[in-house]
C-alpha cells in the first residue's frame, strides 16, 4: 500500500502527541512519495509489555496502516548498559542472559498490536547486530575500536553533560559513569545504522532522539524527525507505569483482570487513556471530555467506556462486554463471580507455618495476586486485602479460620480449600 497523502494523514499522526520536531520536517517526509523507516526502540528490562508500552506501539502502527515500514527495534544492546532516562542513580546491570529471556518475549506480544506478516511494512531489530554482543540473533557488522572512535568524535560531553538527568545528579554530587553518558550515542548510532526517518519516544526520551538528529547529520544522513508520546501514569495515577511499581496492568492478562485495573485508574486519567489507548473516535474522546467537564455523566461510566474500548482490541469486542458485564454485577451489585479459584495446595503448603497459621505473603505471591512479597506487604498495609468482607491487617491468619472463605485482593477473587 502507497503512503497516503501528507496532508491528510498529518492531522490524524497528531492525536495524542506531546511534540513533533519538527512538523515541517514530517510534512516534507510524508511528501516524499515513498514508505518511511519509522523507529521505536524497547530495552527489554522485563518480559511482558503492558499498556504504557502499547503508547508507542499504536502510534507504530498508524503509520503502518499509512503504508510505512516500521522497525520494532529490541535494543538488547542498550539494555546491558541501562538508560539513565529520569533515573537519579545508576541503574544496577542486567546480565546478557536475563535481556535475552526477556527479549523472547516480545514478539508474541508485539503481534497483537502491529501487523508484523510483511517485511515492507514490518521489521524486527535488534540493535546488538550493530553494536555486537555474543547473543546477538544476527551480525551485520563489527562494532570495535575504529566504530567507537568515530562514534565519540562526533559528540562531546558538555552536550552530553547538558542532559537534565546528568546536570541533577552531578549539581547533587551523585556520580554519572561513562558507560551512561554512552548510552544516547548508542540509541543515536541505532538511527544512523536503520537510516531512521522517524523515530518514537517517550517525553522522558527527547534528549536521546535529539541525539540521533545530531548524529545522522554527522554521518551525512537527512536527519530524523522526532515525535514524543506522553508518558502513561499506572493505576496509581502518579508514578509511570512500570511492573516494579506494580501500577500496571498487561497486555497479556485475562479480561476481567485488565477491566478491573482500569476501573481502578483516578477519573483524571480517563480522557488521556481515552486518547492514546483506544481507537475511539476524535469526536468521542472529546464528548467524553466535554461530560467529564460538565459532570452530566457519572465518571465510572465513562470509565467503563474506555475500558471496554480497551480491552476490544487485545482480547475481542465480546470479551470486553462480558468482563464489563462482570465487574458491574460484582462490584456494582455486591455479587460474588460465578466461579472463583480454589488456592492452589502448592500455596497453601509454602505459606504453612509450624504455629498453624497461614503467612499471606506467600498466599499472594503463589497465587499471582502480587508480583513480590514487598507488593504483597504493601496490599496488606494498604487494607487492600479481604477474608470474607473483613479487611486482613496482618501478615499471618490462622489456617482453621480461613477455610472455605473467600479472599478478595483488590478486585481479584481466591477461595480458601475446604479443607
Amino acid at each position: 500500500m502507497a503512503p497516503a497523502n501528507a496532508a491528510s494523514t498529518l492531522t490524524a499522526l497528531r492525536r495524542g502527541v506531546v511534540e513533533i520536531i519538527s512538523e515541517a520536517d514530517l510534512t516534507a517526509k510524508l511528501a516524499l512519495n515513498r514508505p518511511l523507516v519509522v523507529k521505536a526502540g524497547f530495552d527489554p528490562t522485563a518480559p511482558d509489555l503492558h499498556l504504557g508500552h502499547t503508547v508507542l506501539l499504536r502510534k507504530l502502527r498508524q503509520f503502518q496502516d499509512l503504508g510505512h515500514q516500521v522497525i520494532f527495534l529490541i535494543g538488547d544492546a542498550t539494555a546491558l548498559v541501562g538508560d539513565p532516562s529520569g533515573q537519579s542513580k545508576m541503574r544496577k546491570l542486567m546480565t546478557p542472559e536475563q535481556v535475552h529471556a526477556n527479549a523472547a518475549t516480545y514478539h508474541a506480544q508485539v503481534q497483537r498490536i502491529l501487523e508484523v506478516a510483511s517485511p515492507k511494512t514490518y521489521q524486527q531489530r535488534y540493535n546488538s547486530e550493530w553494536l555486537g554482543g555474543e547473543h546477538s540473533p544476527r551480525k551485520q557488522q563489527p562494532f570495535g575500536l575504529k566504530e567507537l572512535v568515530e562514534l565519540t568524535s562526533k559528540y562531546t560531553v558538555a552536550r552530553l553533560i547538558e542532559r537534565d538527568d546528568f546536570a541533577r545528579r552531578l549539581k547533587g554530587g551523585q556520580e554519572v559513569s561513562m558507560l551512561e553518558l554512552f548510552y544516547p550515542l548508542m540509541q543515536g548510532y541505532d538511527s544512523v545504522m536503520l537510516k531512521a526517518d522517524v523515530e518514537l519516544g517517550g517525553t522522558d526520551q527527547k534528549f536521546n532522539l535529539l541525539v540521533g538528529r545530531d548524529l545522522q547529520r554527522a554521518y551525512g544522513q537527512p536527519p530524523q524527525v522526532v515525535i514524543t508520546m506522553p508518558l502513561l501514569e499506572g493505576t496509581d495515577g502518579a508514578q509511570k507505569m512500570s511492573k516494579s511499581l506494580g501500577n500496571h496492568i498487561g497486555i497479556n492478562e485475562p479480561s476481567s483482570e485488565m477491566f478491573g485495573k482500569l476501573m481502578s485508574i483516578p477519573d483524571t486519567l480517563i480522557v488521556k487513556y481515552a486518547t492514546v489507548l483506544t481507537n475511539l473516535s476524535d469526536a468521542h474522546v472529546q464528548a467524553i471530555e466535554e461530560q467529564l467537564s460538565a459532570r452530566s455523566v457519572n465518571p465510572r461510566d465513562l470509565k467503563a467506556q474506555v475500558a471496554e474500548a480497551i480491552i476490544a482490541i487485545y482480547h475481542g469486542p465480546v470479551a470486553a462486554q462480558e468482563a464489563r458485564r462482570q465487574f458491574t454485577s460484582v462490584f456494582s451489585k455486591r455479587e460474588l463471580p460465578s466461579h472463583i479459584p480454589i488456592v492452589r495446595a502448592e500455596s497453601m503448603q509454602a505459606a504453612a507455618q509450624a504455629d498453624g497459621t497461614l503467612r499471606l505473603v506467600d498466599v499472594l505471591v503463589g497465587e499471582g495476586l502480587a508480583d513480590t512479597k514487598n507488593e504483597a506487604r504493601r496490599l496488606i498495609s494498604q487494607r487492600a486485602v479481604e477474608i470474607d468482607g473483613k479487611k486482613i491487617e496482618q501478615p499471618s491468619v490462622p489456617r482453621a479460620e480461613v477455610l472455605d472463605k473467600v479472599l478478595k485482593v483488590s478486585r481479584h477473587f481466591r477461595r480458601f480449600p475446604a479443607d
